[in-house]
């Protein structure tokens, strides 16, 4: 027979698993970005993973680095995890539609964060940098720095993201108003440095005469300051970028980069979970709009000592 103490020690001592898996009682929440040695991916990532534990979930993170099969993957092994909602950083336009598919019949959320799909009602949400404003943001800017004549070219993102080609034609909107700028080169380097630095050097040799260099992202603009600069060529050629990453904000500090677009990856990366939260919690984002724009900010010289934390400028 139990003695009164004895039994309120049970009692207490049976409580602790309870006590202890409450941590967790969330569930797993997988985050699915491109490629996390980019740094705007990694702030992706670890915003989106921060987040949700800060909730009660747990969370982990992997990478699709633009390979829709390894993004299917990632996706089987979030369904066969039991996730209770996946944040997707979608790594094609078309081809990432059959993995949201995939893990909304499995009964699973997916809010997609930068990227869109070509399909509208599978995933809950999708959240977006306004790429339209922010590269009309960029393209005033860059002709400020660079001037309303002479020939230039363009660094273009990866073709299978809708982004490249909104920057793109953003650019072109703002760009073709002055009759005297002249596009005399246009390549694709996938939002990569290396490849932006190839590129350019091919770009260089092709158009010796060039003022400016206006690039669909950061890493593409870093990748061609450095070409320019082994050509001796810094001087006179002006570059502008996109992202806000911290390798070009210490860039516009040396003078190497006229300015960069800040997308506020960081704000919608956090936002992202709070939706899947309330999914999860309530049935619905709480958002009316599955489409959600965040609009861009400028990063020049003037403000860049604002910039407080990666891809965060304070107001």
């Amino acid at each position: 027979m139990f003695k009164k103490g004895m039994r309120v020690l049970f009692a207490a001592t049976a409580a602790l698993p309870l006590l202890f898996s409450s941590a967790w009682a969330e569930g797993l929440i997988t985050v699915i970005v491109n490629d996390p040695s980019n740094p705007y991916w990694f702030t992706e990532g670890e915003v989106a993973k921060k987040t949700a534990e800060s909730l009660g979930y747990t969370a982990n993170v992997g990478a699709h680095k633009g390979d829709t099969n390894t993004e299917s993957n990632l996706v089987d092994t979030a369904i066969t995890n039991k996730s209770v909602a996946i944040i997707l950083d979608p790594a094609n336009a078309d081809g990432s539609v059959g993995a949201v598919k995939k893990a909304v019949a499995a009964g699973i959320p997916v809010i997609l964060v930068n990227a869109e799909i070509n399909q509208e009602g599978l995933a809950k949400a999708q959240l977006v940098s306004n790429n339209a404003q922010g590269a009309a943001l960029g393209a005033q800017q860059w002709v400020e720095a660079v001037g309303d004549k002479g020939k230039y070219v363009e660094l273009f993102g990866a073709p299978s993201d809708n982004n490249a080609a909104t920057r793109s034609n953003g650019y072109e909107t703002v760009l073709t108003q002055y009759p005297d700028l002249e596009k005399s080169g246009k390549e694709v380097a996938d939002w990569d440095r290396t490849k932006g630095h190839a590129k350019m050097q091919s770009l260089l040799q092709a158009n010796p005469d060039i003022i400016g260099v206006i690039s669909g992202n950061d890493e593409m603009a870093l990748g061609a300051i450095a070409a320019l600069k082994e050509a001796g060529k810094l001087e006179q050629v002006k570059v502008g970028g996109f992202d806000g990453s911290p390798d070009a904000v210490a860039a516009i500090k040396a003078g190497e980069l006229q300015y960069t677009v800040l997308q506020p990856v960081a704000v919608f990366s956090e936002a992202a979970v709070k939706q899947a939260d309330n999914v999860i919690k309530n049935g619905s984002t709480g958002v009316d709009t599955e489409k959600q724009l965040f609009d861009c900010l400028l990063i020049t010289k003037d403000n860049v000592d604002k910039y407080t934390a990666p891809f965060v400028l304070s107001e």
